[in-house]
């Protein structure tokens, strides 16, 4: 894989890096639930230091992770899109939000994180309705 690039929401905060990707991941903490704003946030690692990102509207929040430690969440303070995370337990690695990819078309998870907070109706096979786009009126 070469050049991986992505971006916000609405194009203010834009990422590239030439590294390999390390893993491919599912978080079901509760604050990744919660700064996603969905059950779960899928986060694609990458070595620490490897990600170029530009923009004026790049912010960082930071929090106390489940693990005790702090995570800086960077975001377009513009649209609000969730970006880059780094955490102080893994200061090896940055990871970014795999939603924020230009071409999220190679992405696989290899991993789940902290699925005892996984929700119950994510277990097994989804027993709804599947509609290839929006359903008709």
């Amino acid at each position: 894989m070469t050049k991986i690039e992505g971006g916000c929401l609405c194009g203010k905060v834009r990422y590239r890096t030439d590294a390999e990707p390390i893993t491919t991941a599912v978080c079901h903490c509760r604050n990744c639930q919660k700064q996603s704003g969905s059950a779960l946030s899928v986060v694609v690692a990458f070595p620490a230091g490897s990600l170029d990102a530009s923009g004026d509207s790049l912010t960082a929040y930071q929090d106390i992770g489940e693990s005790g430690g702090a995570v800086l969440r960077y975001f377009c303070n513009q649209c609000g899109s969730p970006l880059i995370t780094r955490a102080e337990f893994s200061p090896e690695v940055e990871f970014i939000k795999a939603g924020t990819l230009d071409d999220p078309s190679w992405l696989k998870p290899d991993a789940a994180y902290w699925g005892e907070r996984e929700h119950e109706w994510l277990k097994g096979a989804p027993s709804w309705p599947i509609f290839p786009r929006n359903p008709e009126s």
